[in-house]
This record gives C-alpha cells, structure tokens and sequence, in this order.
C-alpha cells in the first residue's frame, strides 16, 4: 500500500492552473498518466506540457465541464489514449463574484452552480460507469470550508460548495459495492488566483490588507498552498485510503476547527 501511482491513469479538470495543475504535476512525478482537462486550452496545454517536460505523460482535452456533450467527451479521449481512469480529480470550478445575497446577481448564481454543481455532477455521471465497469477507482470532488461553515457574501459559492459535498456522500454510498471510492476535499483558502481576486473584490483599494487579515486569523497563520492540497487528492485517491469513502477532509491550517479564533499570536 503505497502512493506510486504507476501505470495509473489520472484524469483531472480545472488543470490548467491552480489546485488542479499542481495535483495534475503530483500524479505525474507519481507515475501516472495524466490527463488534463481545462476550458482554458492555453492553461491546459502548459499543464500537460510541464508534465512532458519533466519526463511524464500527459495530454490536454478542451472541455466545458457543464456541458454533456463535452464531458463524455474528455472521459472517451482518456479511454482512447489510455484505456481506463483509475483516478479522477473532479475538480473545476470558480468563486463568482463578492456580494451580499439580498443583491447577488442571477446570472452569476447561474454560472457559478453550473460550473461547481453540474460540472460535478457530469464528472460524476460520465466517469462512475467507467469505474463500475473496472470494478475500481478512485474519485476526489472539490468542496471547501464553504461547504461546511458560511462565507457571507458568496452565497453562490457556499451554495454550490455544500451540494458538492453531497453529491459526493450519494454517489459514495451508490458504488462502493462495486471497487469505487468517492470523497471530497474541503480547502480553505489557499495561494492561488481565487483568492487574490476576492481580496480585490473585497477591498479593490488595498487588496492585500484583506489577505493580510484573512490570513491572521488562521491559526497557522498563512495560506493552504495547492501543493497541499495535492498531496490530499494523492491520499484519497491511493491505496493508503483503500477503505475512506464519502468522506470529506479539510484542508486550512485550522481554519474551521477554531471558528477563525487564534489564541495567540505567531512567534518571532
């Protein structure tokens, strides 16, 4: 029992930057194959190029995780290059916009339960058969902290964060029989694009004060970086987890289990 993911194949949208290109960059020096799946071909393609580059194999598939079509069509073209997916990082989502839910726009809920719920949803709809087929796999959904405790002003988010976490405890309790394990990983905030742009949408003026005050108030008194959020989705989805399934694990330096209260300042 082990984290060699050699001959595994991953599978892994939102690759191209983020969370998902340092957990796509882990499978790889791992020894799976990857493949990377963006809506952003640019991010995508770099993705699997760094991959290439340091002697992995990977390939990009373009897709909109909300849309059917496109969905089967990344789980065909890992089942073309490579036969199988062992491990699937449904992971591909967004923040929407900062507002209060008395003025949250309609259209932005929209897109943002779109893209984290359904594109959940259709990851787990076009890979489970797969899997059920194999009689084994391994499946990692991206929840949050907004998916056990509230973020006022992200109404969409927390919404869509927490239906995350229960698609993943139904579709776990539906295939474990047959080899497949579900769960999710719950970050906090963590040093990628996302949250840098909800400190300039907090605070356009001085976006680095809400970073500081965001990261003051996590007891270990930074960022999560996506490194270690990778080094979760490695976890759950090796055999060292062979029997964890509809489970969520958080990731946030104390964050939630302290309620955002410190007891003491960092020594110097």
């Amino acid at each position: 029992m082990n984290m060699d993911f050699t001959g595994k194949v991953a599978l892994i949208t939102g690759a191209g930057n983020g969370i998902g290109r340092a957990t796509a960059l882990a499978f790889a020096k791992s020894g799976a194959k990857v493949v990377v799946v963006d809506r952003d071909t640019a991010g995508g393609e770099a993705t699997a190029g760094i991959i290439r580059q340091q002697g992995g194999e990977a390939r990009f598939v373009a897709a909109d995780v909300t849309k059917s079509a496109e969905v089967q069509a990344y789980v065909k073209a890992a089942l073309d290059a490579y036969g199988r997916i062992d491990c699937f990082f449904n992971n591909a989502g967004i923040e929407g916009k900062w507002a209060p839910t008395a003025e949250y726009d309609e259209a932005m809920f929209d897109q943002v339960i779109g893209i984290n719920v359904k594109g959940v949803f259709l990851g787990l709809r076009h890979v489970l058969p797969v899997m059920i087929a194999q009689k084994s796999g391994a499946v990692v959904n991206t929840a949050s902290v907004a998916g056990l405790v509230a973020t006022p002003g992200m109404p969409a988010y927390v919404a869509s964060k927490h239906a995350v976490i229960g698609l993943t405890k139904t579709a776990a309790g539906e295939v474990a029989r047959d080899g497949v394990r579900v769960n999710a990983v719950c970050p906090g905030p963590v040093d990628t694009r996302m949250i840098h742009s909800l400190e300039q949408q907090i605070e356009p003026s001085d976006p680095a004060s809400v970073g500081r005050r965001y990261q003051s108030a996590i007891p270990s008194g930074r960022y999560t970086t996506p490194e270690e959020i990778a080094n979760m989705v490695l976890f759950l989805s090796s055999d060292l987890a062979s029997n964890i399934t509809g489970a969520q694990y958080v990731v946030d330096g104390g964050r939630t289990a302290t309620g955002g209260s410190i007891t003491r300042a960092a020594q110097t």
